[in-house]
């Protein structure tokens, strides 16, 4: 065997020898950015259609708020340059994990949804939205510690 066909068999072993590895760390790597946005997918982004077919359909009962969901939600009226809204961003995420299969987190964009950010009266935000199943929705404005989250959700959502 001469010396190129032995560089090129070798080249060839050593190919197909790294190969595998390199597969799996991309999949690794795959699979990890999937988990990171199951996690991010958790907080359910809402446009105005989701809106009016989840939470109240503002169009078909324009003086009555009547909540359409099955489970009680808060939402979260943000913007992508809002600084406290990044900051609360994970907060929102981690409780979406946290008391999932008891609410909804839901957020709303209010820059691509003037229209919802209007009918609410949003002028500052973060602004969030509490809907418990029963009764009117509760406001509250402002970046706020996760342990206050978590008292709004008892108190107002899962009335505990």
């Amino acid at each position: 065997m001469s010396m190129k066909n032995l560089f090129v068999t070798l080249i060839v072993i050593f190919t197909l020898a790294i190969m595998p590895s390199c597969q799996g760390k991309s999949q690794v790597k795959k699979n990890n950015v999937q988990l990171k946005k199951e996690k991010v997918m958790s907080v359910i982004h809402l446009t105005k259609k989701d809106f009016l077919e989840k939470v109240a359909n503002y169009e078909t009962n324009p003086n009555e708020w009547k909540y359409l969901g099955d489970k009680p939600c808060v939402i979260d009226f943000y913007a992508t340059w809002c600084g406290p809204c990044k900051m609360m961003s994970p907060i929102m995420a981690k409780l979406a994990e946290e008391y999932k299969g008891q609410i909804y987190v839901y957020e709303i964009d209010t820059e691509q949804e003037q229209e919802l950010a209007g009918l609410f009266g949003i002028q500052s935000i973060p602004t969030f939205l509490f809907v418990p199943m029963n009764g009117k929705p509760q406001m509250a404005q402002g970046a706020m510690p996760e342990s206050s989250m978590k008292d709004s959700i008892q108190k107002i959502l899962l009335q505990k």
